[in-house]
């Protein structure tokens, strides 16, 4: 994550809202070909010239395992069963095999136990909003699909300045590019001679929102889709603070010695792109915004 949908579900109240948020994490892992919520999940065909070229061991069970945290909607979340991963990560990601003439089997995991589960090939596919850095790219290929920034928010009428944080409590999630971000602002805090940043982390984003909205931290910071879906789902208890920085790529995560499979899956993305498909899924979950135009396999960060 750097890493952050609309919510297809009714909405249930001010209190209830706020904690929906983030809760759907908590039953394990279940498997989804489509998403709820409205429209149904556009399809692809599949193309049988990418087909052809997926590695023969994959090929072989026709299906891939993808780890993926479900506690960061409009990414990917728990649906109102409480186990379907839902979201436009997985809409898109499903399409993607589809192209490529497979099926995907979902299962939630912490976000910070995927790409570990990736390079000991415990899943195929690390799908859960993570942003392609330095450090992710040592572990793991990463093919580009999306881009996305940070984003704050904290209680309405509160008043946060990102820029000058120092004292305050702010939440965010377990192993995200924003905890670095914090850490950074808190030492300029202290270097000024002012007080730390209290950073709270919880494993799920969930939590670091319902945090802010029961009080506990006065502002929170995510990806940029997250915290903009969060605020909608609290009914006006959030608000967003400051301006969109920081804007990067997310990636699918692949085992290092996968890279042909990358290669075939940033060709698959990119079919999508062309066809069509990929842009009316972003429409769907109102994430256009994010809209990449060529894919890529490891790109410069």
């Amino acid at each position: 994550m750097f890493r952050t949908t609309p919510g297809r579900r009714a909405i249930l109240g001010l209190a209830a809202a706020a904690a929906m948020t983030l809760s759907m994490a908590a039953c394990g892992s279940e498997s989804s070909d489509s998403s709820s919520g409205g429209a149904p999940a556009p399809s692809a065909s599949a193309d049988t010239a990418l087909a052809d070229k997926v590695p023969a061991d994959i090929k072989a069970t026709g299906k891939l395992t993808i780890g993926t945290d479900s506690s960061y909607a409009p990414s990917e979340f728990l649906d109102a069963d409480g186990k379907t991963v839902v979201g436009f990560d997985v809409d898109l990601f499903n399409a993607v095999a589809q192209k490529l003439n497979l099926t995907t089997e979902w299962t939630s995991a912490t976000f910070d136990s995927i790409i570990p589960g990736v390079t000991s090939k415990k899943y195929s596919v690390g799908v859960s909003s993570f942003t392609i850095n330095s450090d992710r790219l040592k572990e793991v290929n990463m093919v580009s699909y999306f881009s996305a920034g940070t984003q704050w928010a904290a209680k309405t009428g509160a008043t946060v300045n990102a820029d000058d944080a120092c004292g305050k409590k702010i939440a965010v999630q377990t192993a995200t590019v924003q905890v670095d971000d914090l850490k950074a602002r808190s030492k300029k805090c202290t270097d000024a001679g002012k007080g730390a940043i209290t950073i709270d982390q919880y494993q799920k984003q969930s939590d670091a929102t319902n945090a802010v909205v029961t009080g506990k931290d006065e502002a929170m910071l995510a990806d940029s889709p997250v915290v903009a879906y969060a605020v909608k789902q609290t009914n006006g208890q959030l608000a967003l603070v400051g301006d969109i920085y920081d804007s990067a790529p997310y990636g699918y995560a692949v085992a290092k010695d996968q890279t042909e499979f990358a290669n075939v899956l940033g060709e698959a993305v990119q079919a999508l792109i062309a066809d069509g498909t990929y842009k009316q899924i972003l429409d769907k979950w109102g994430v256009a915004a994010g809209a990449i135009t060529t894919p890529e396999v490891n790109p410069s960060v």
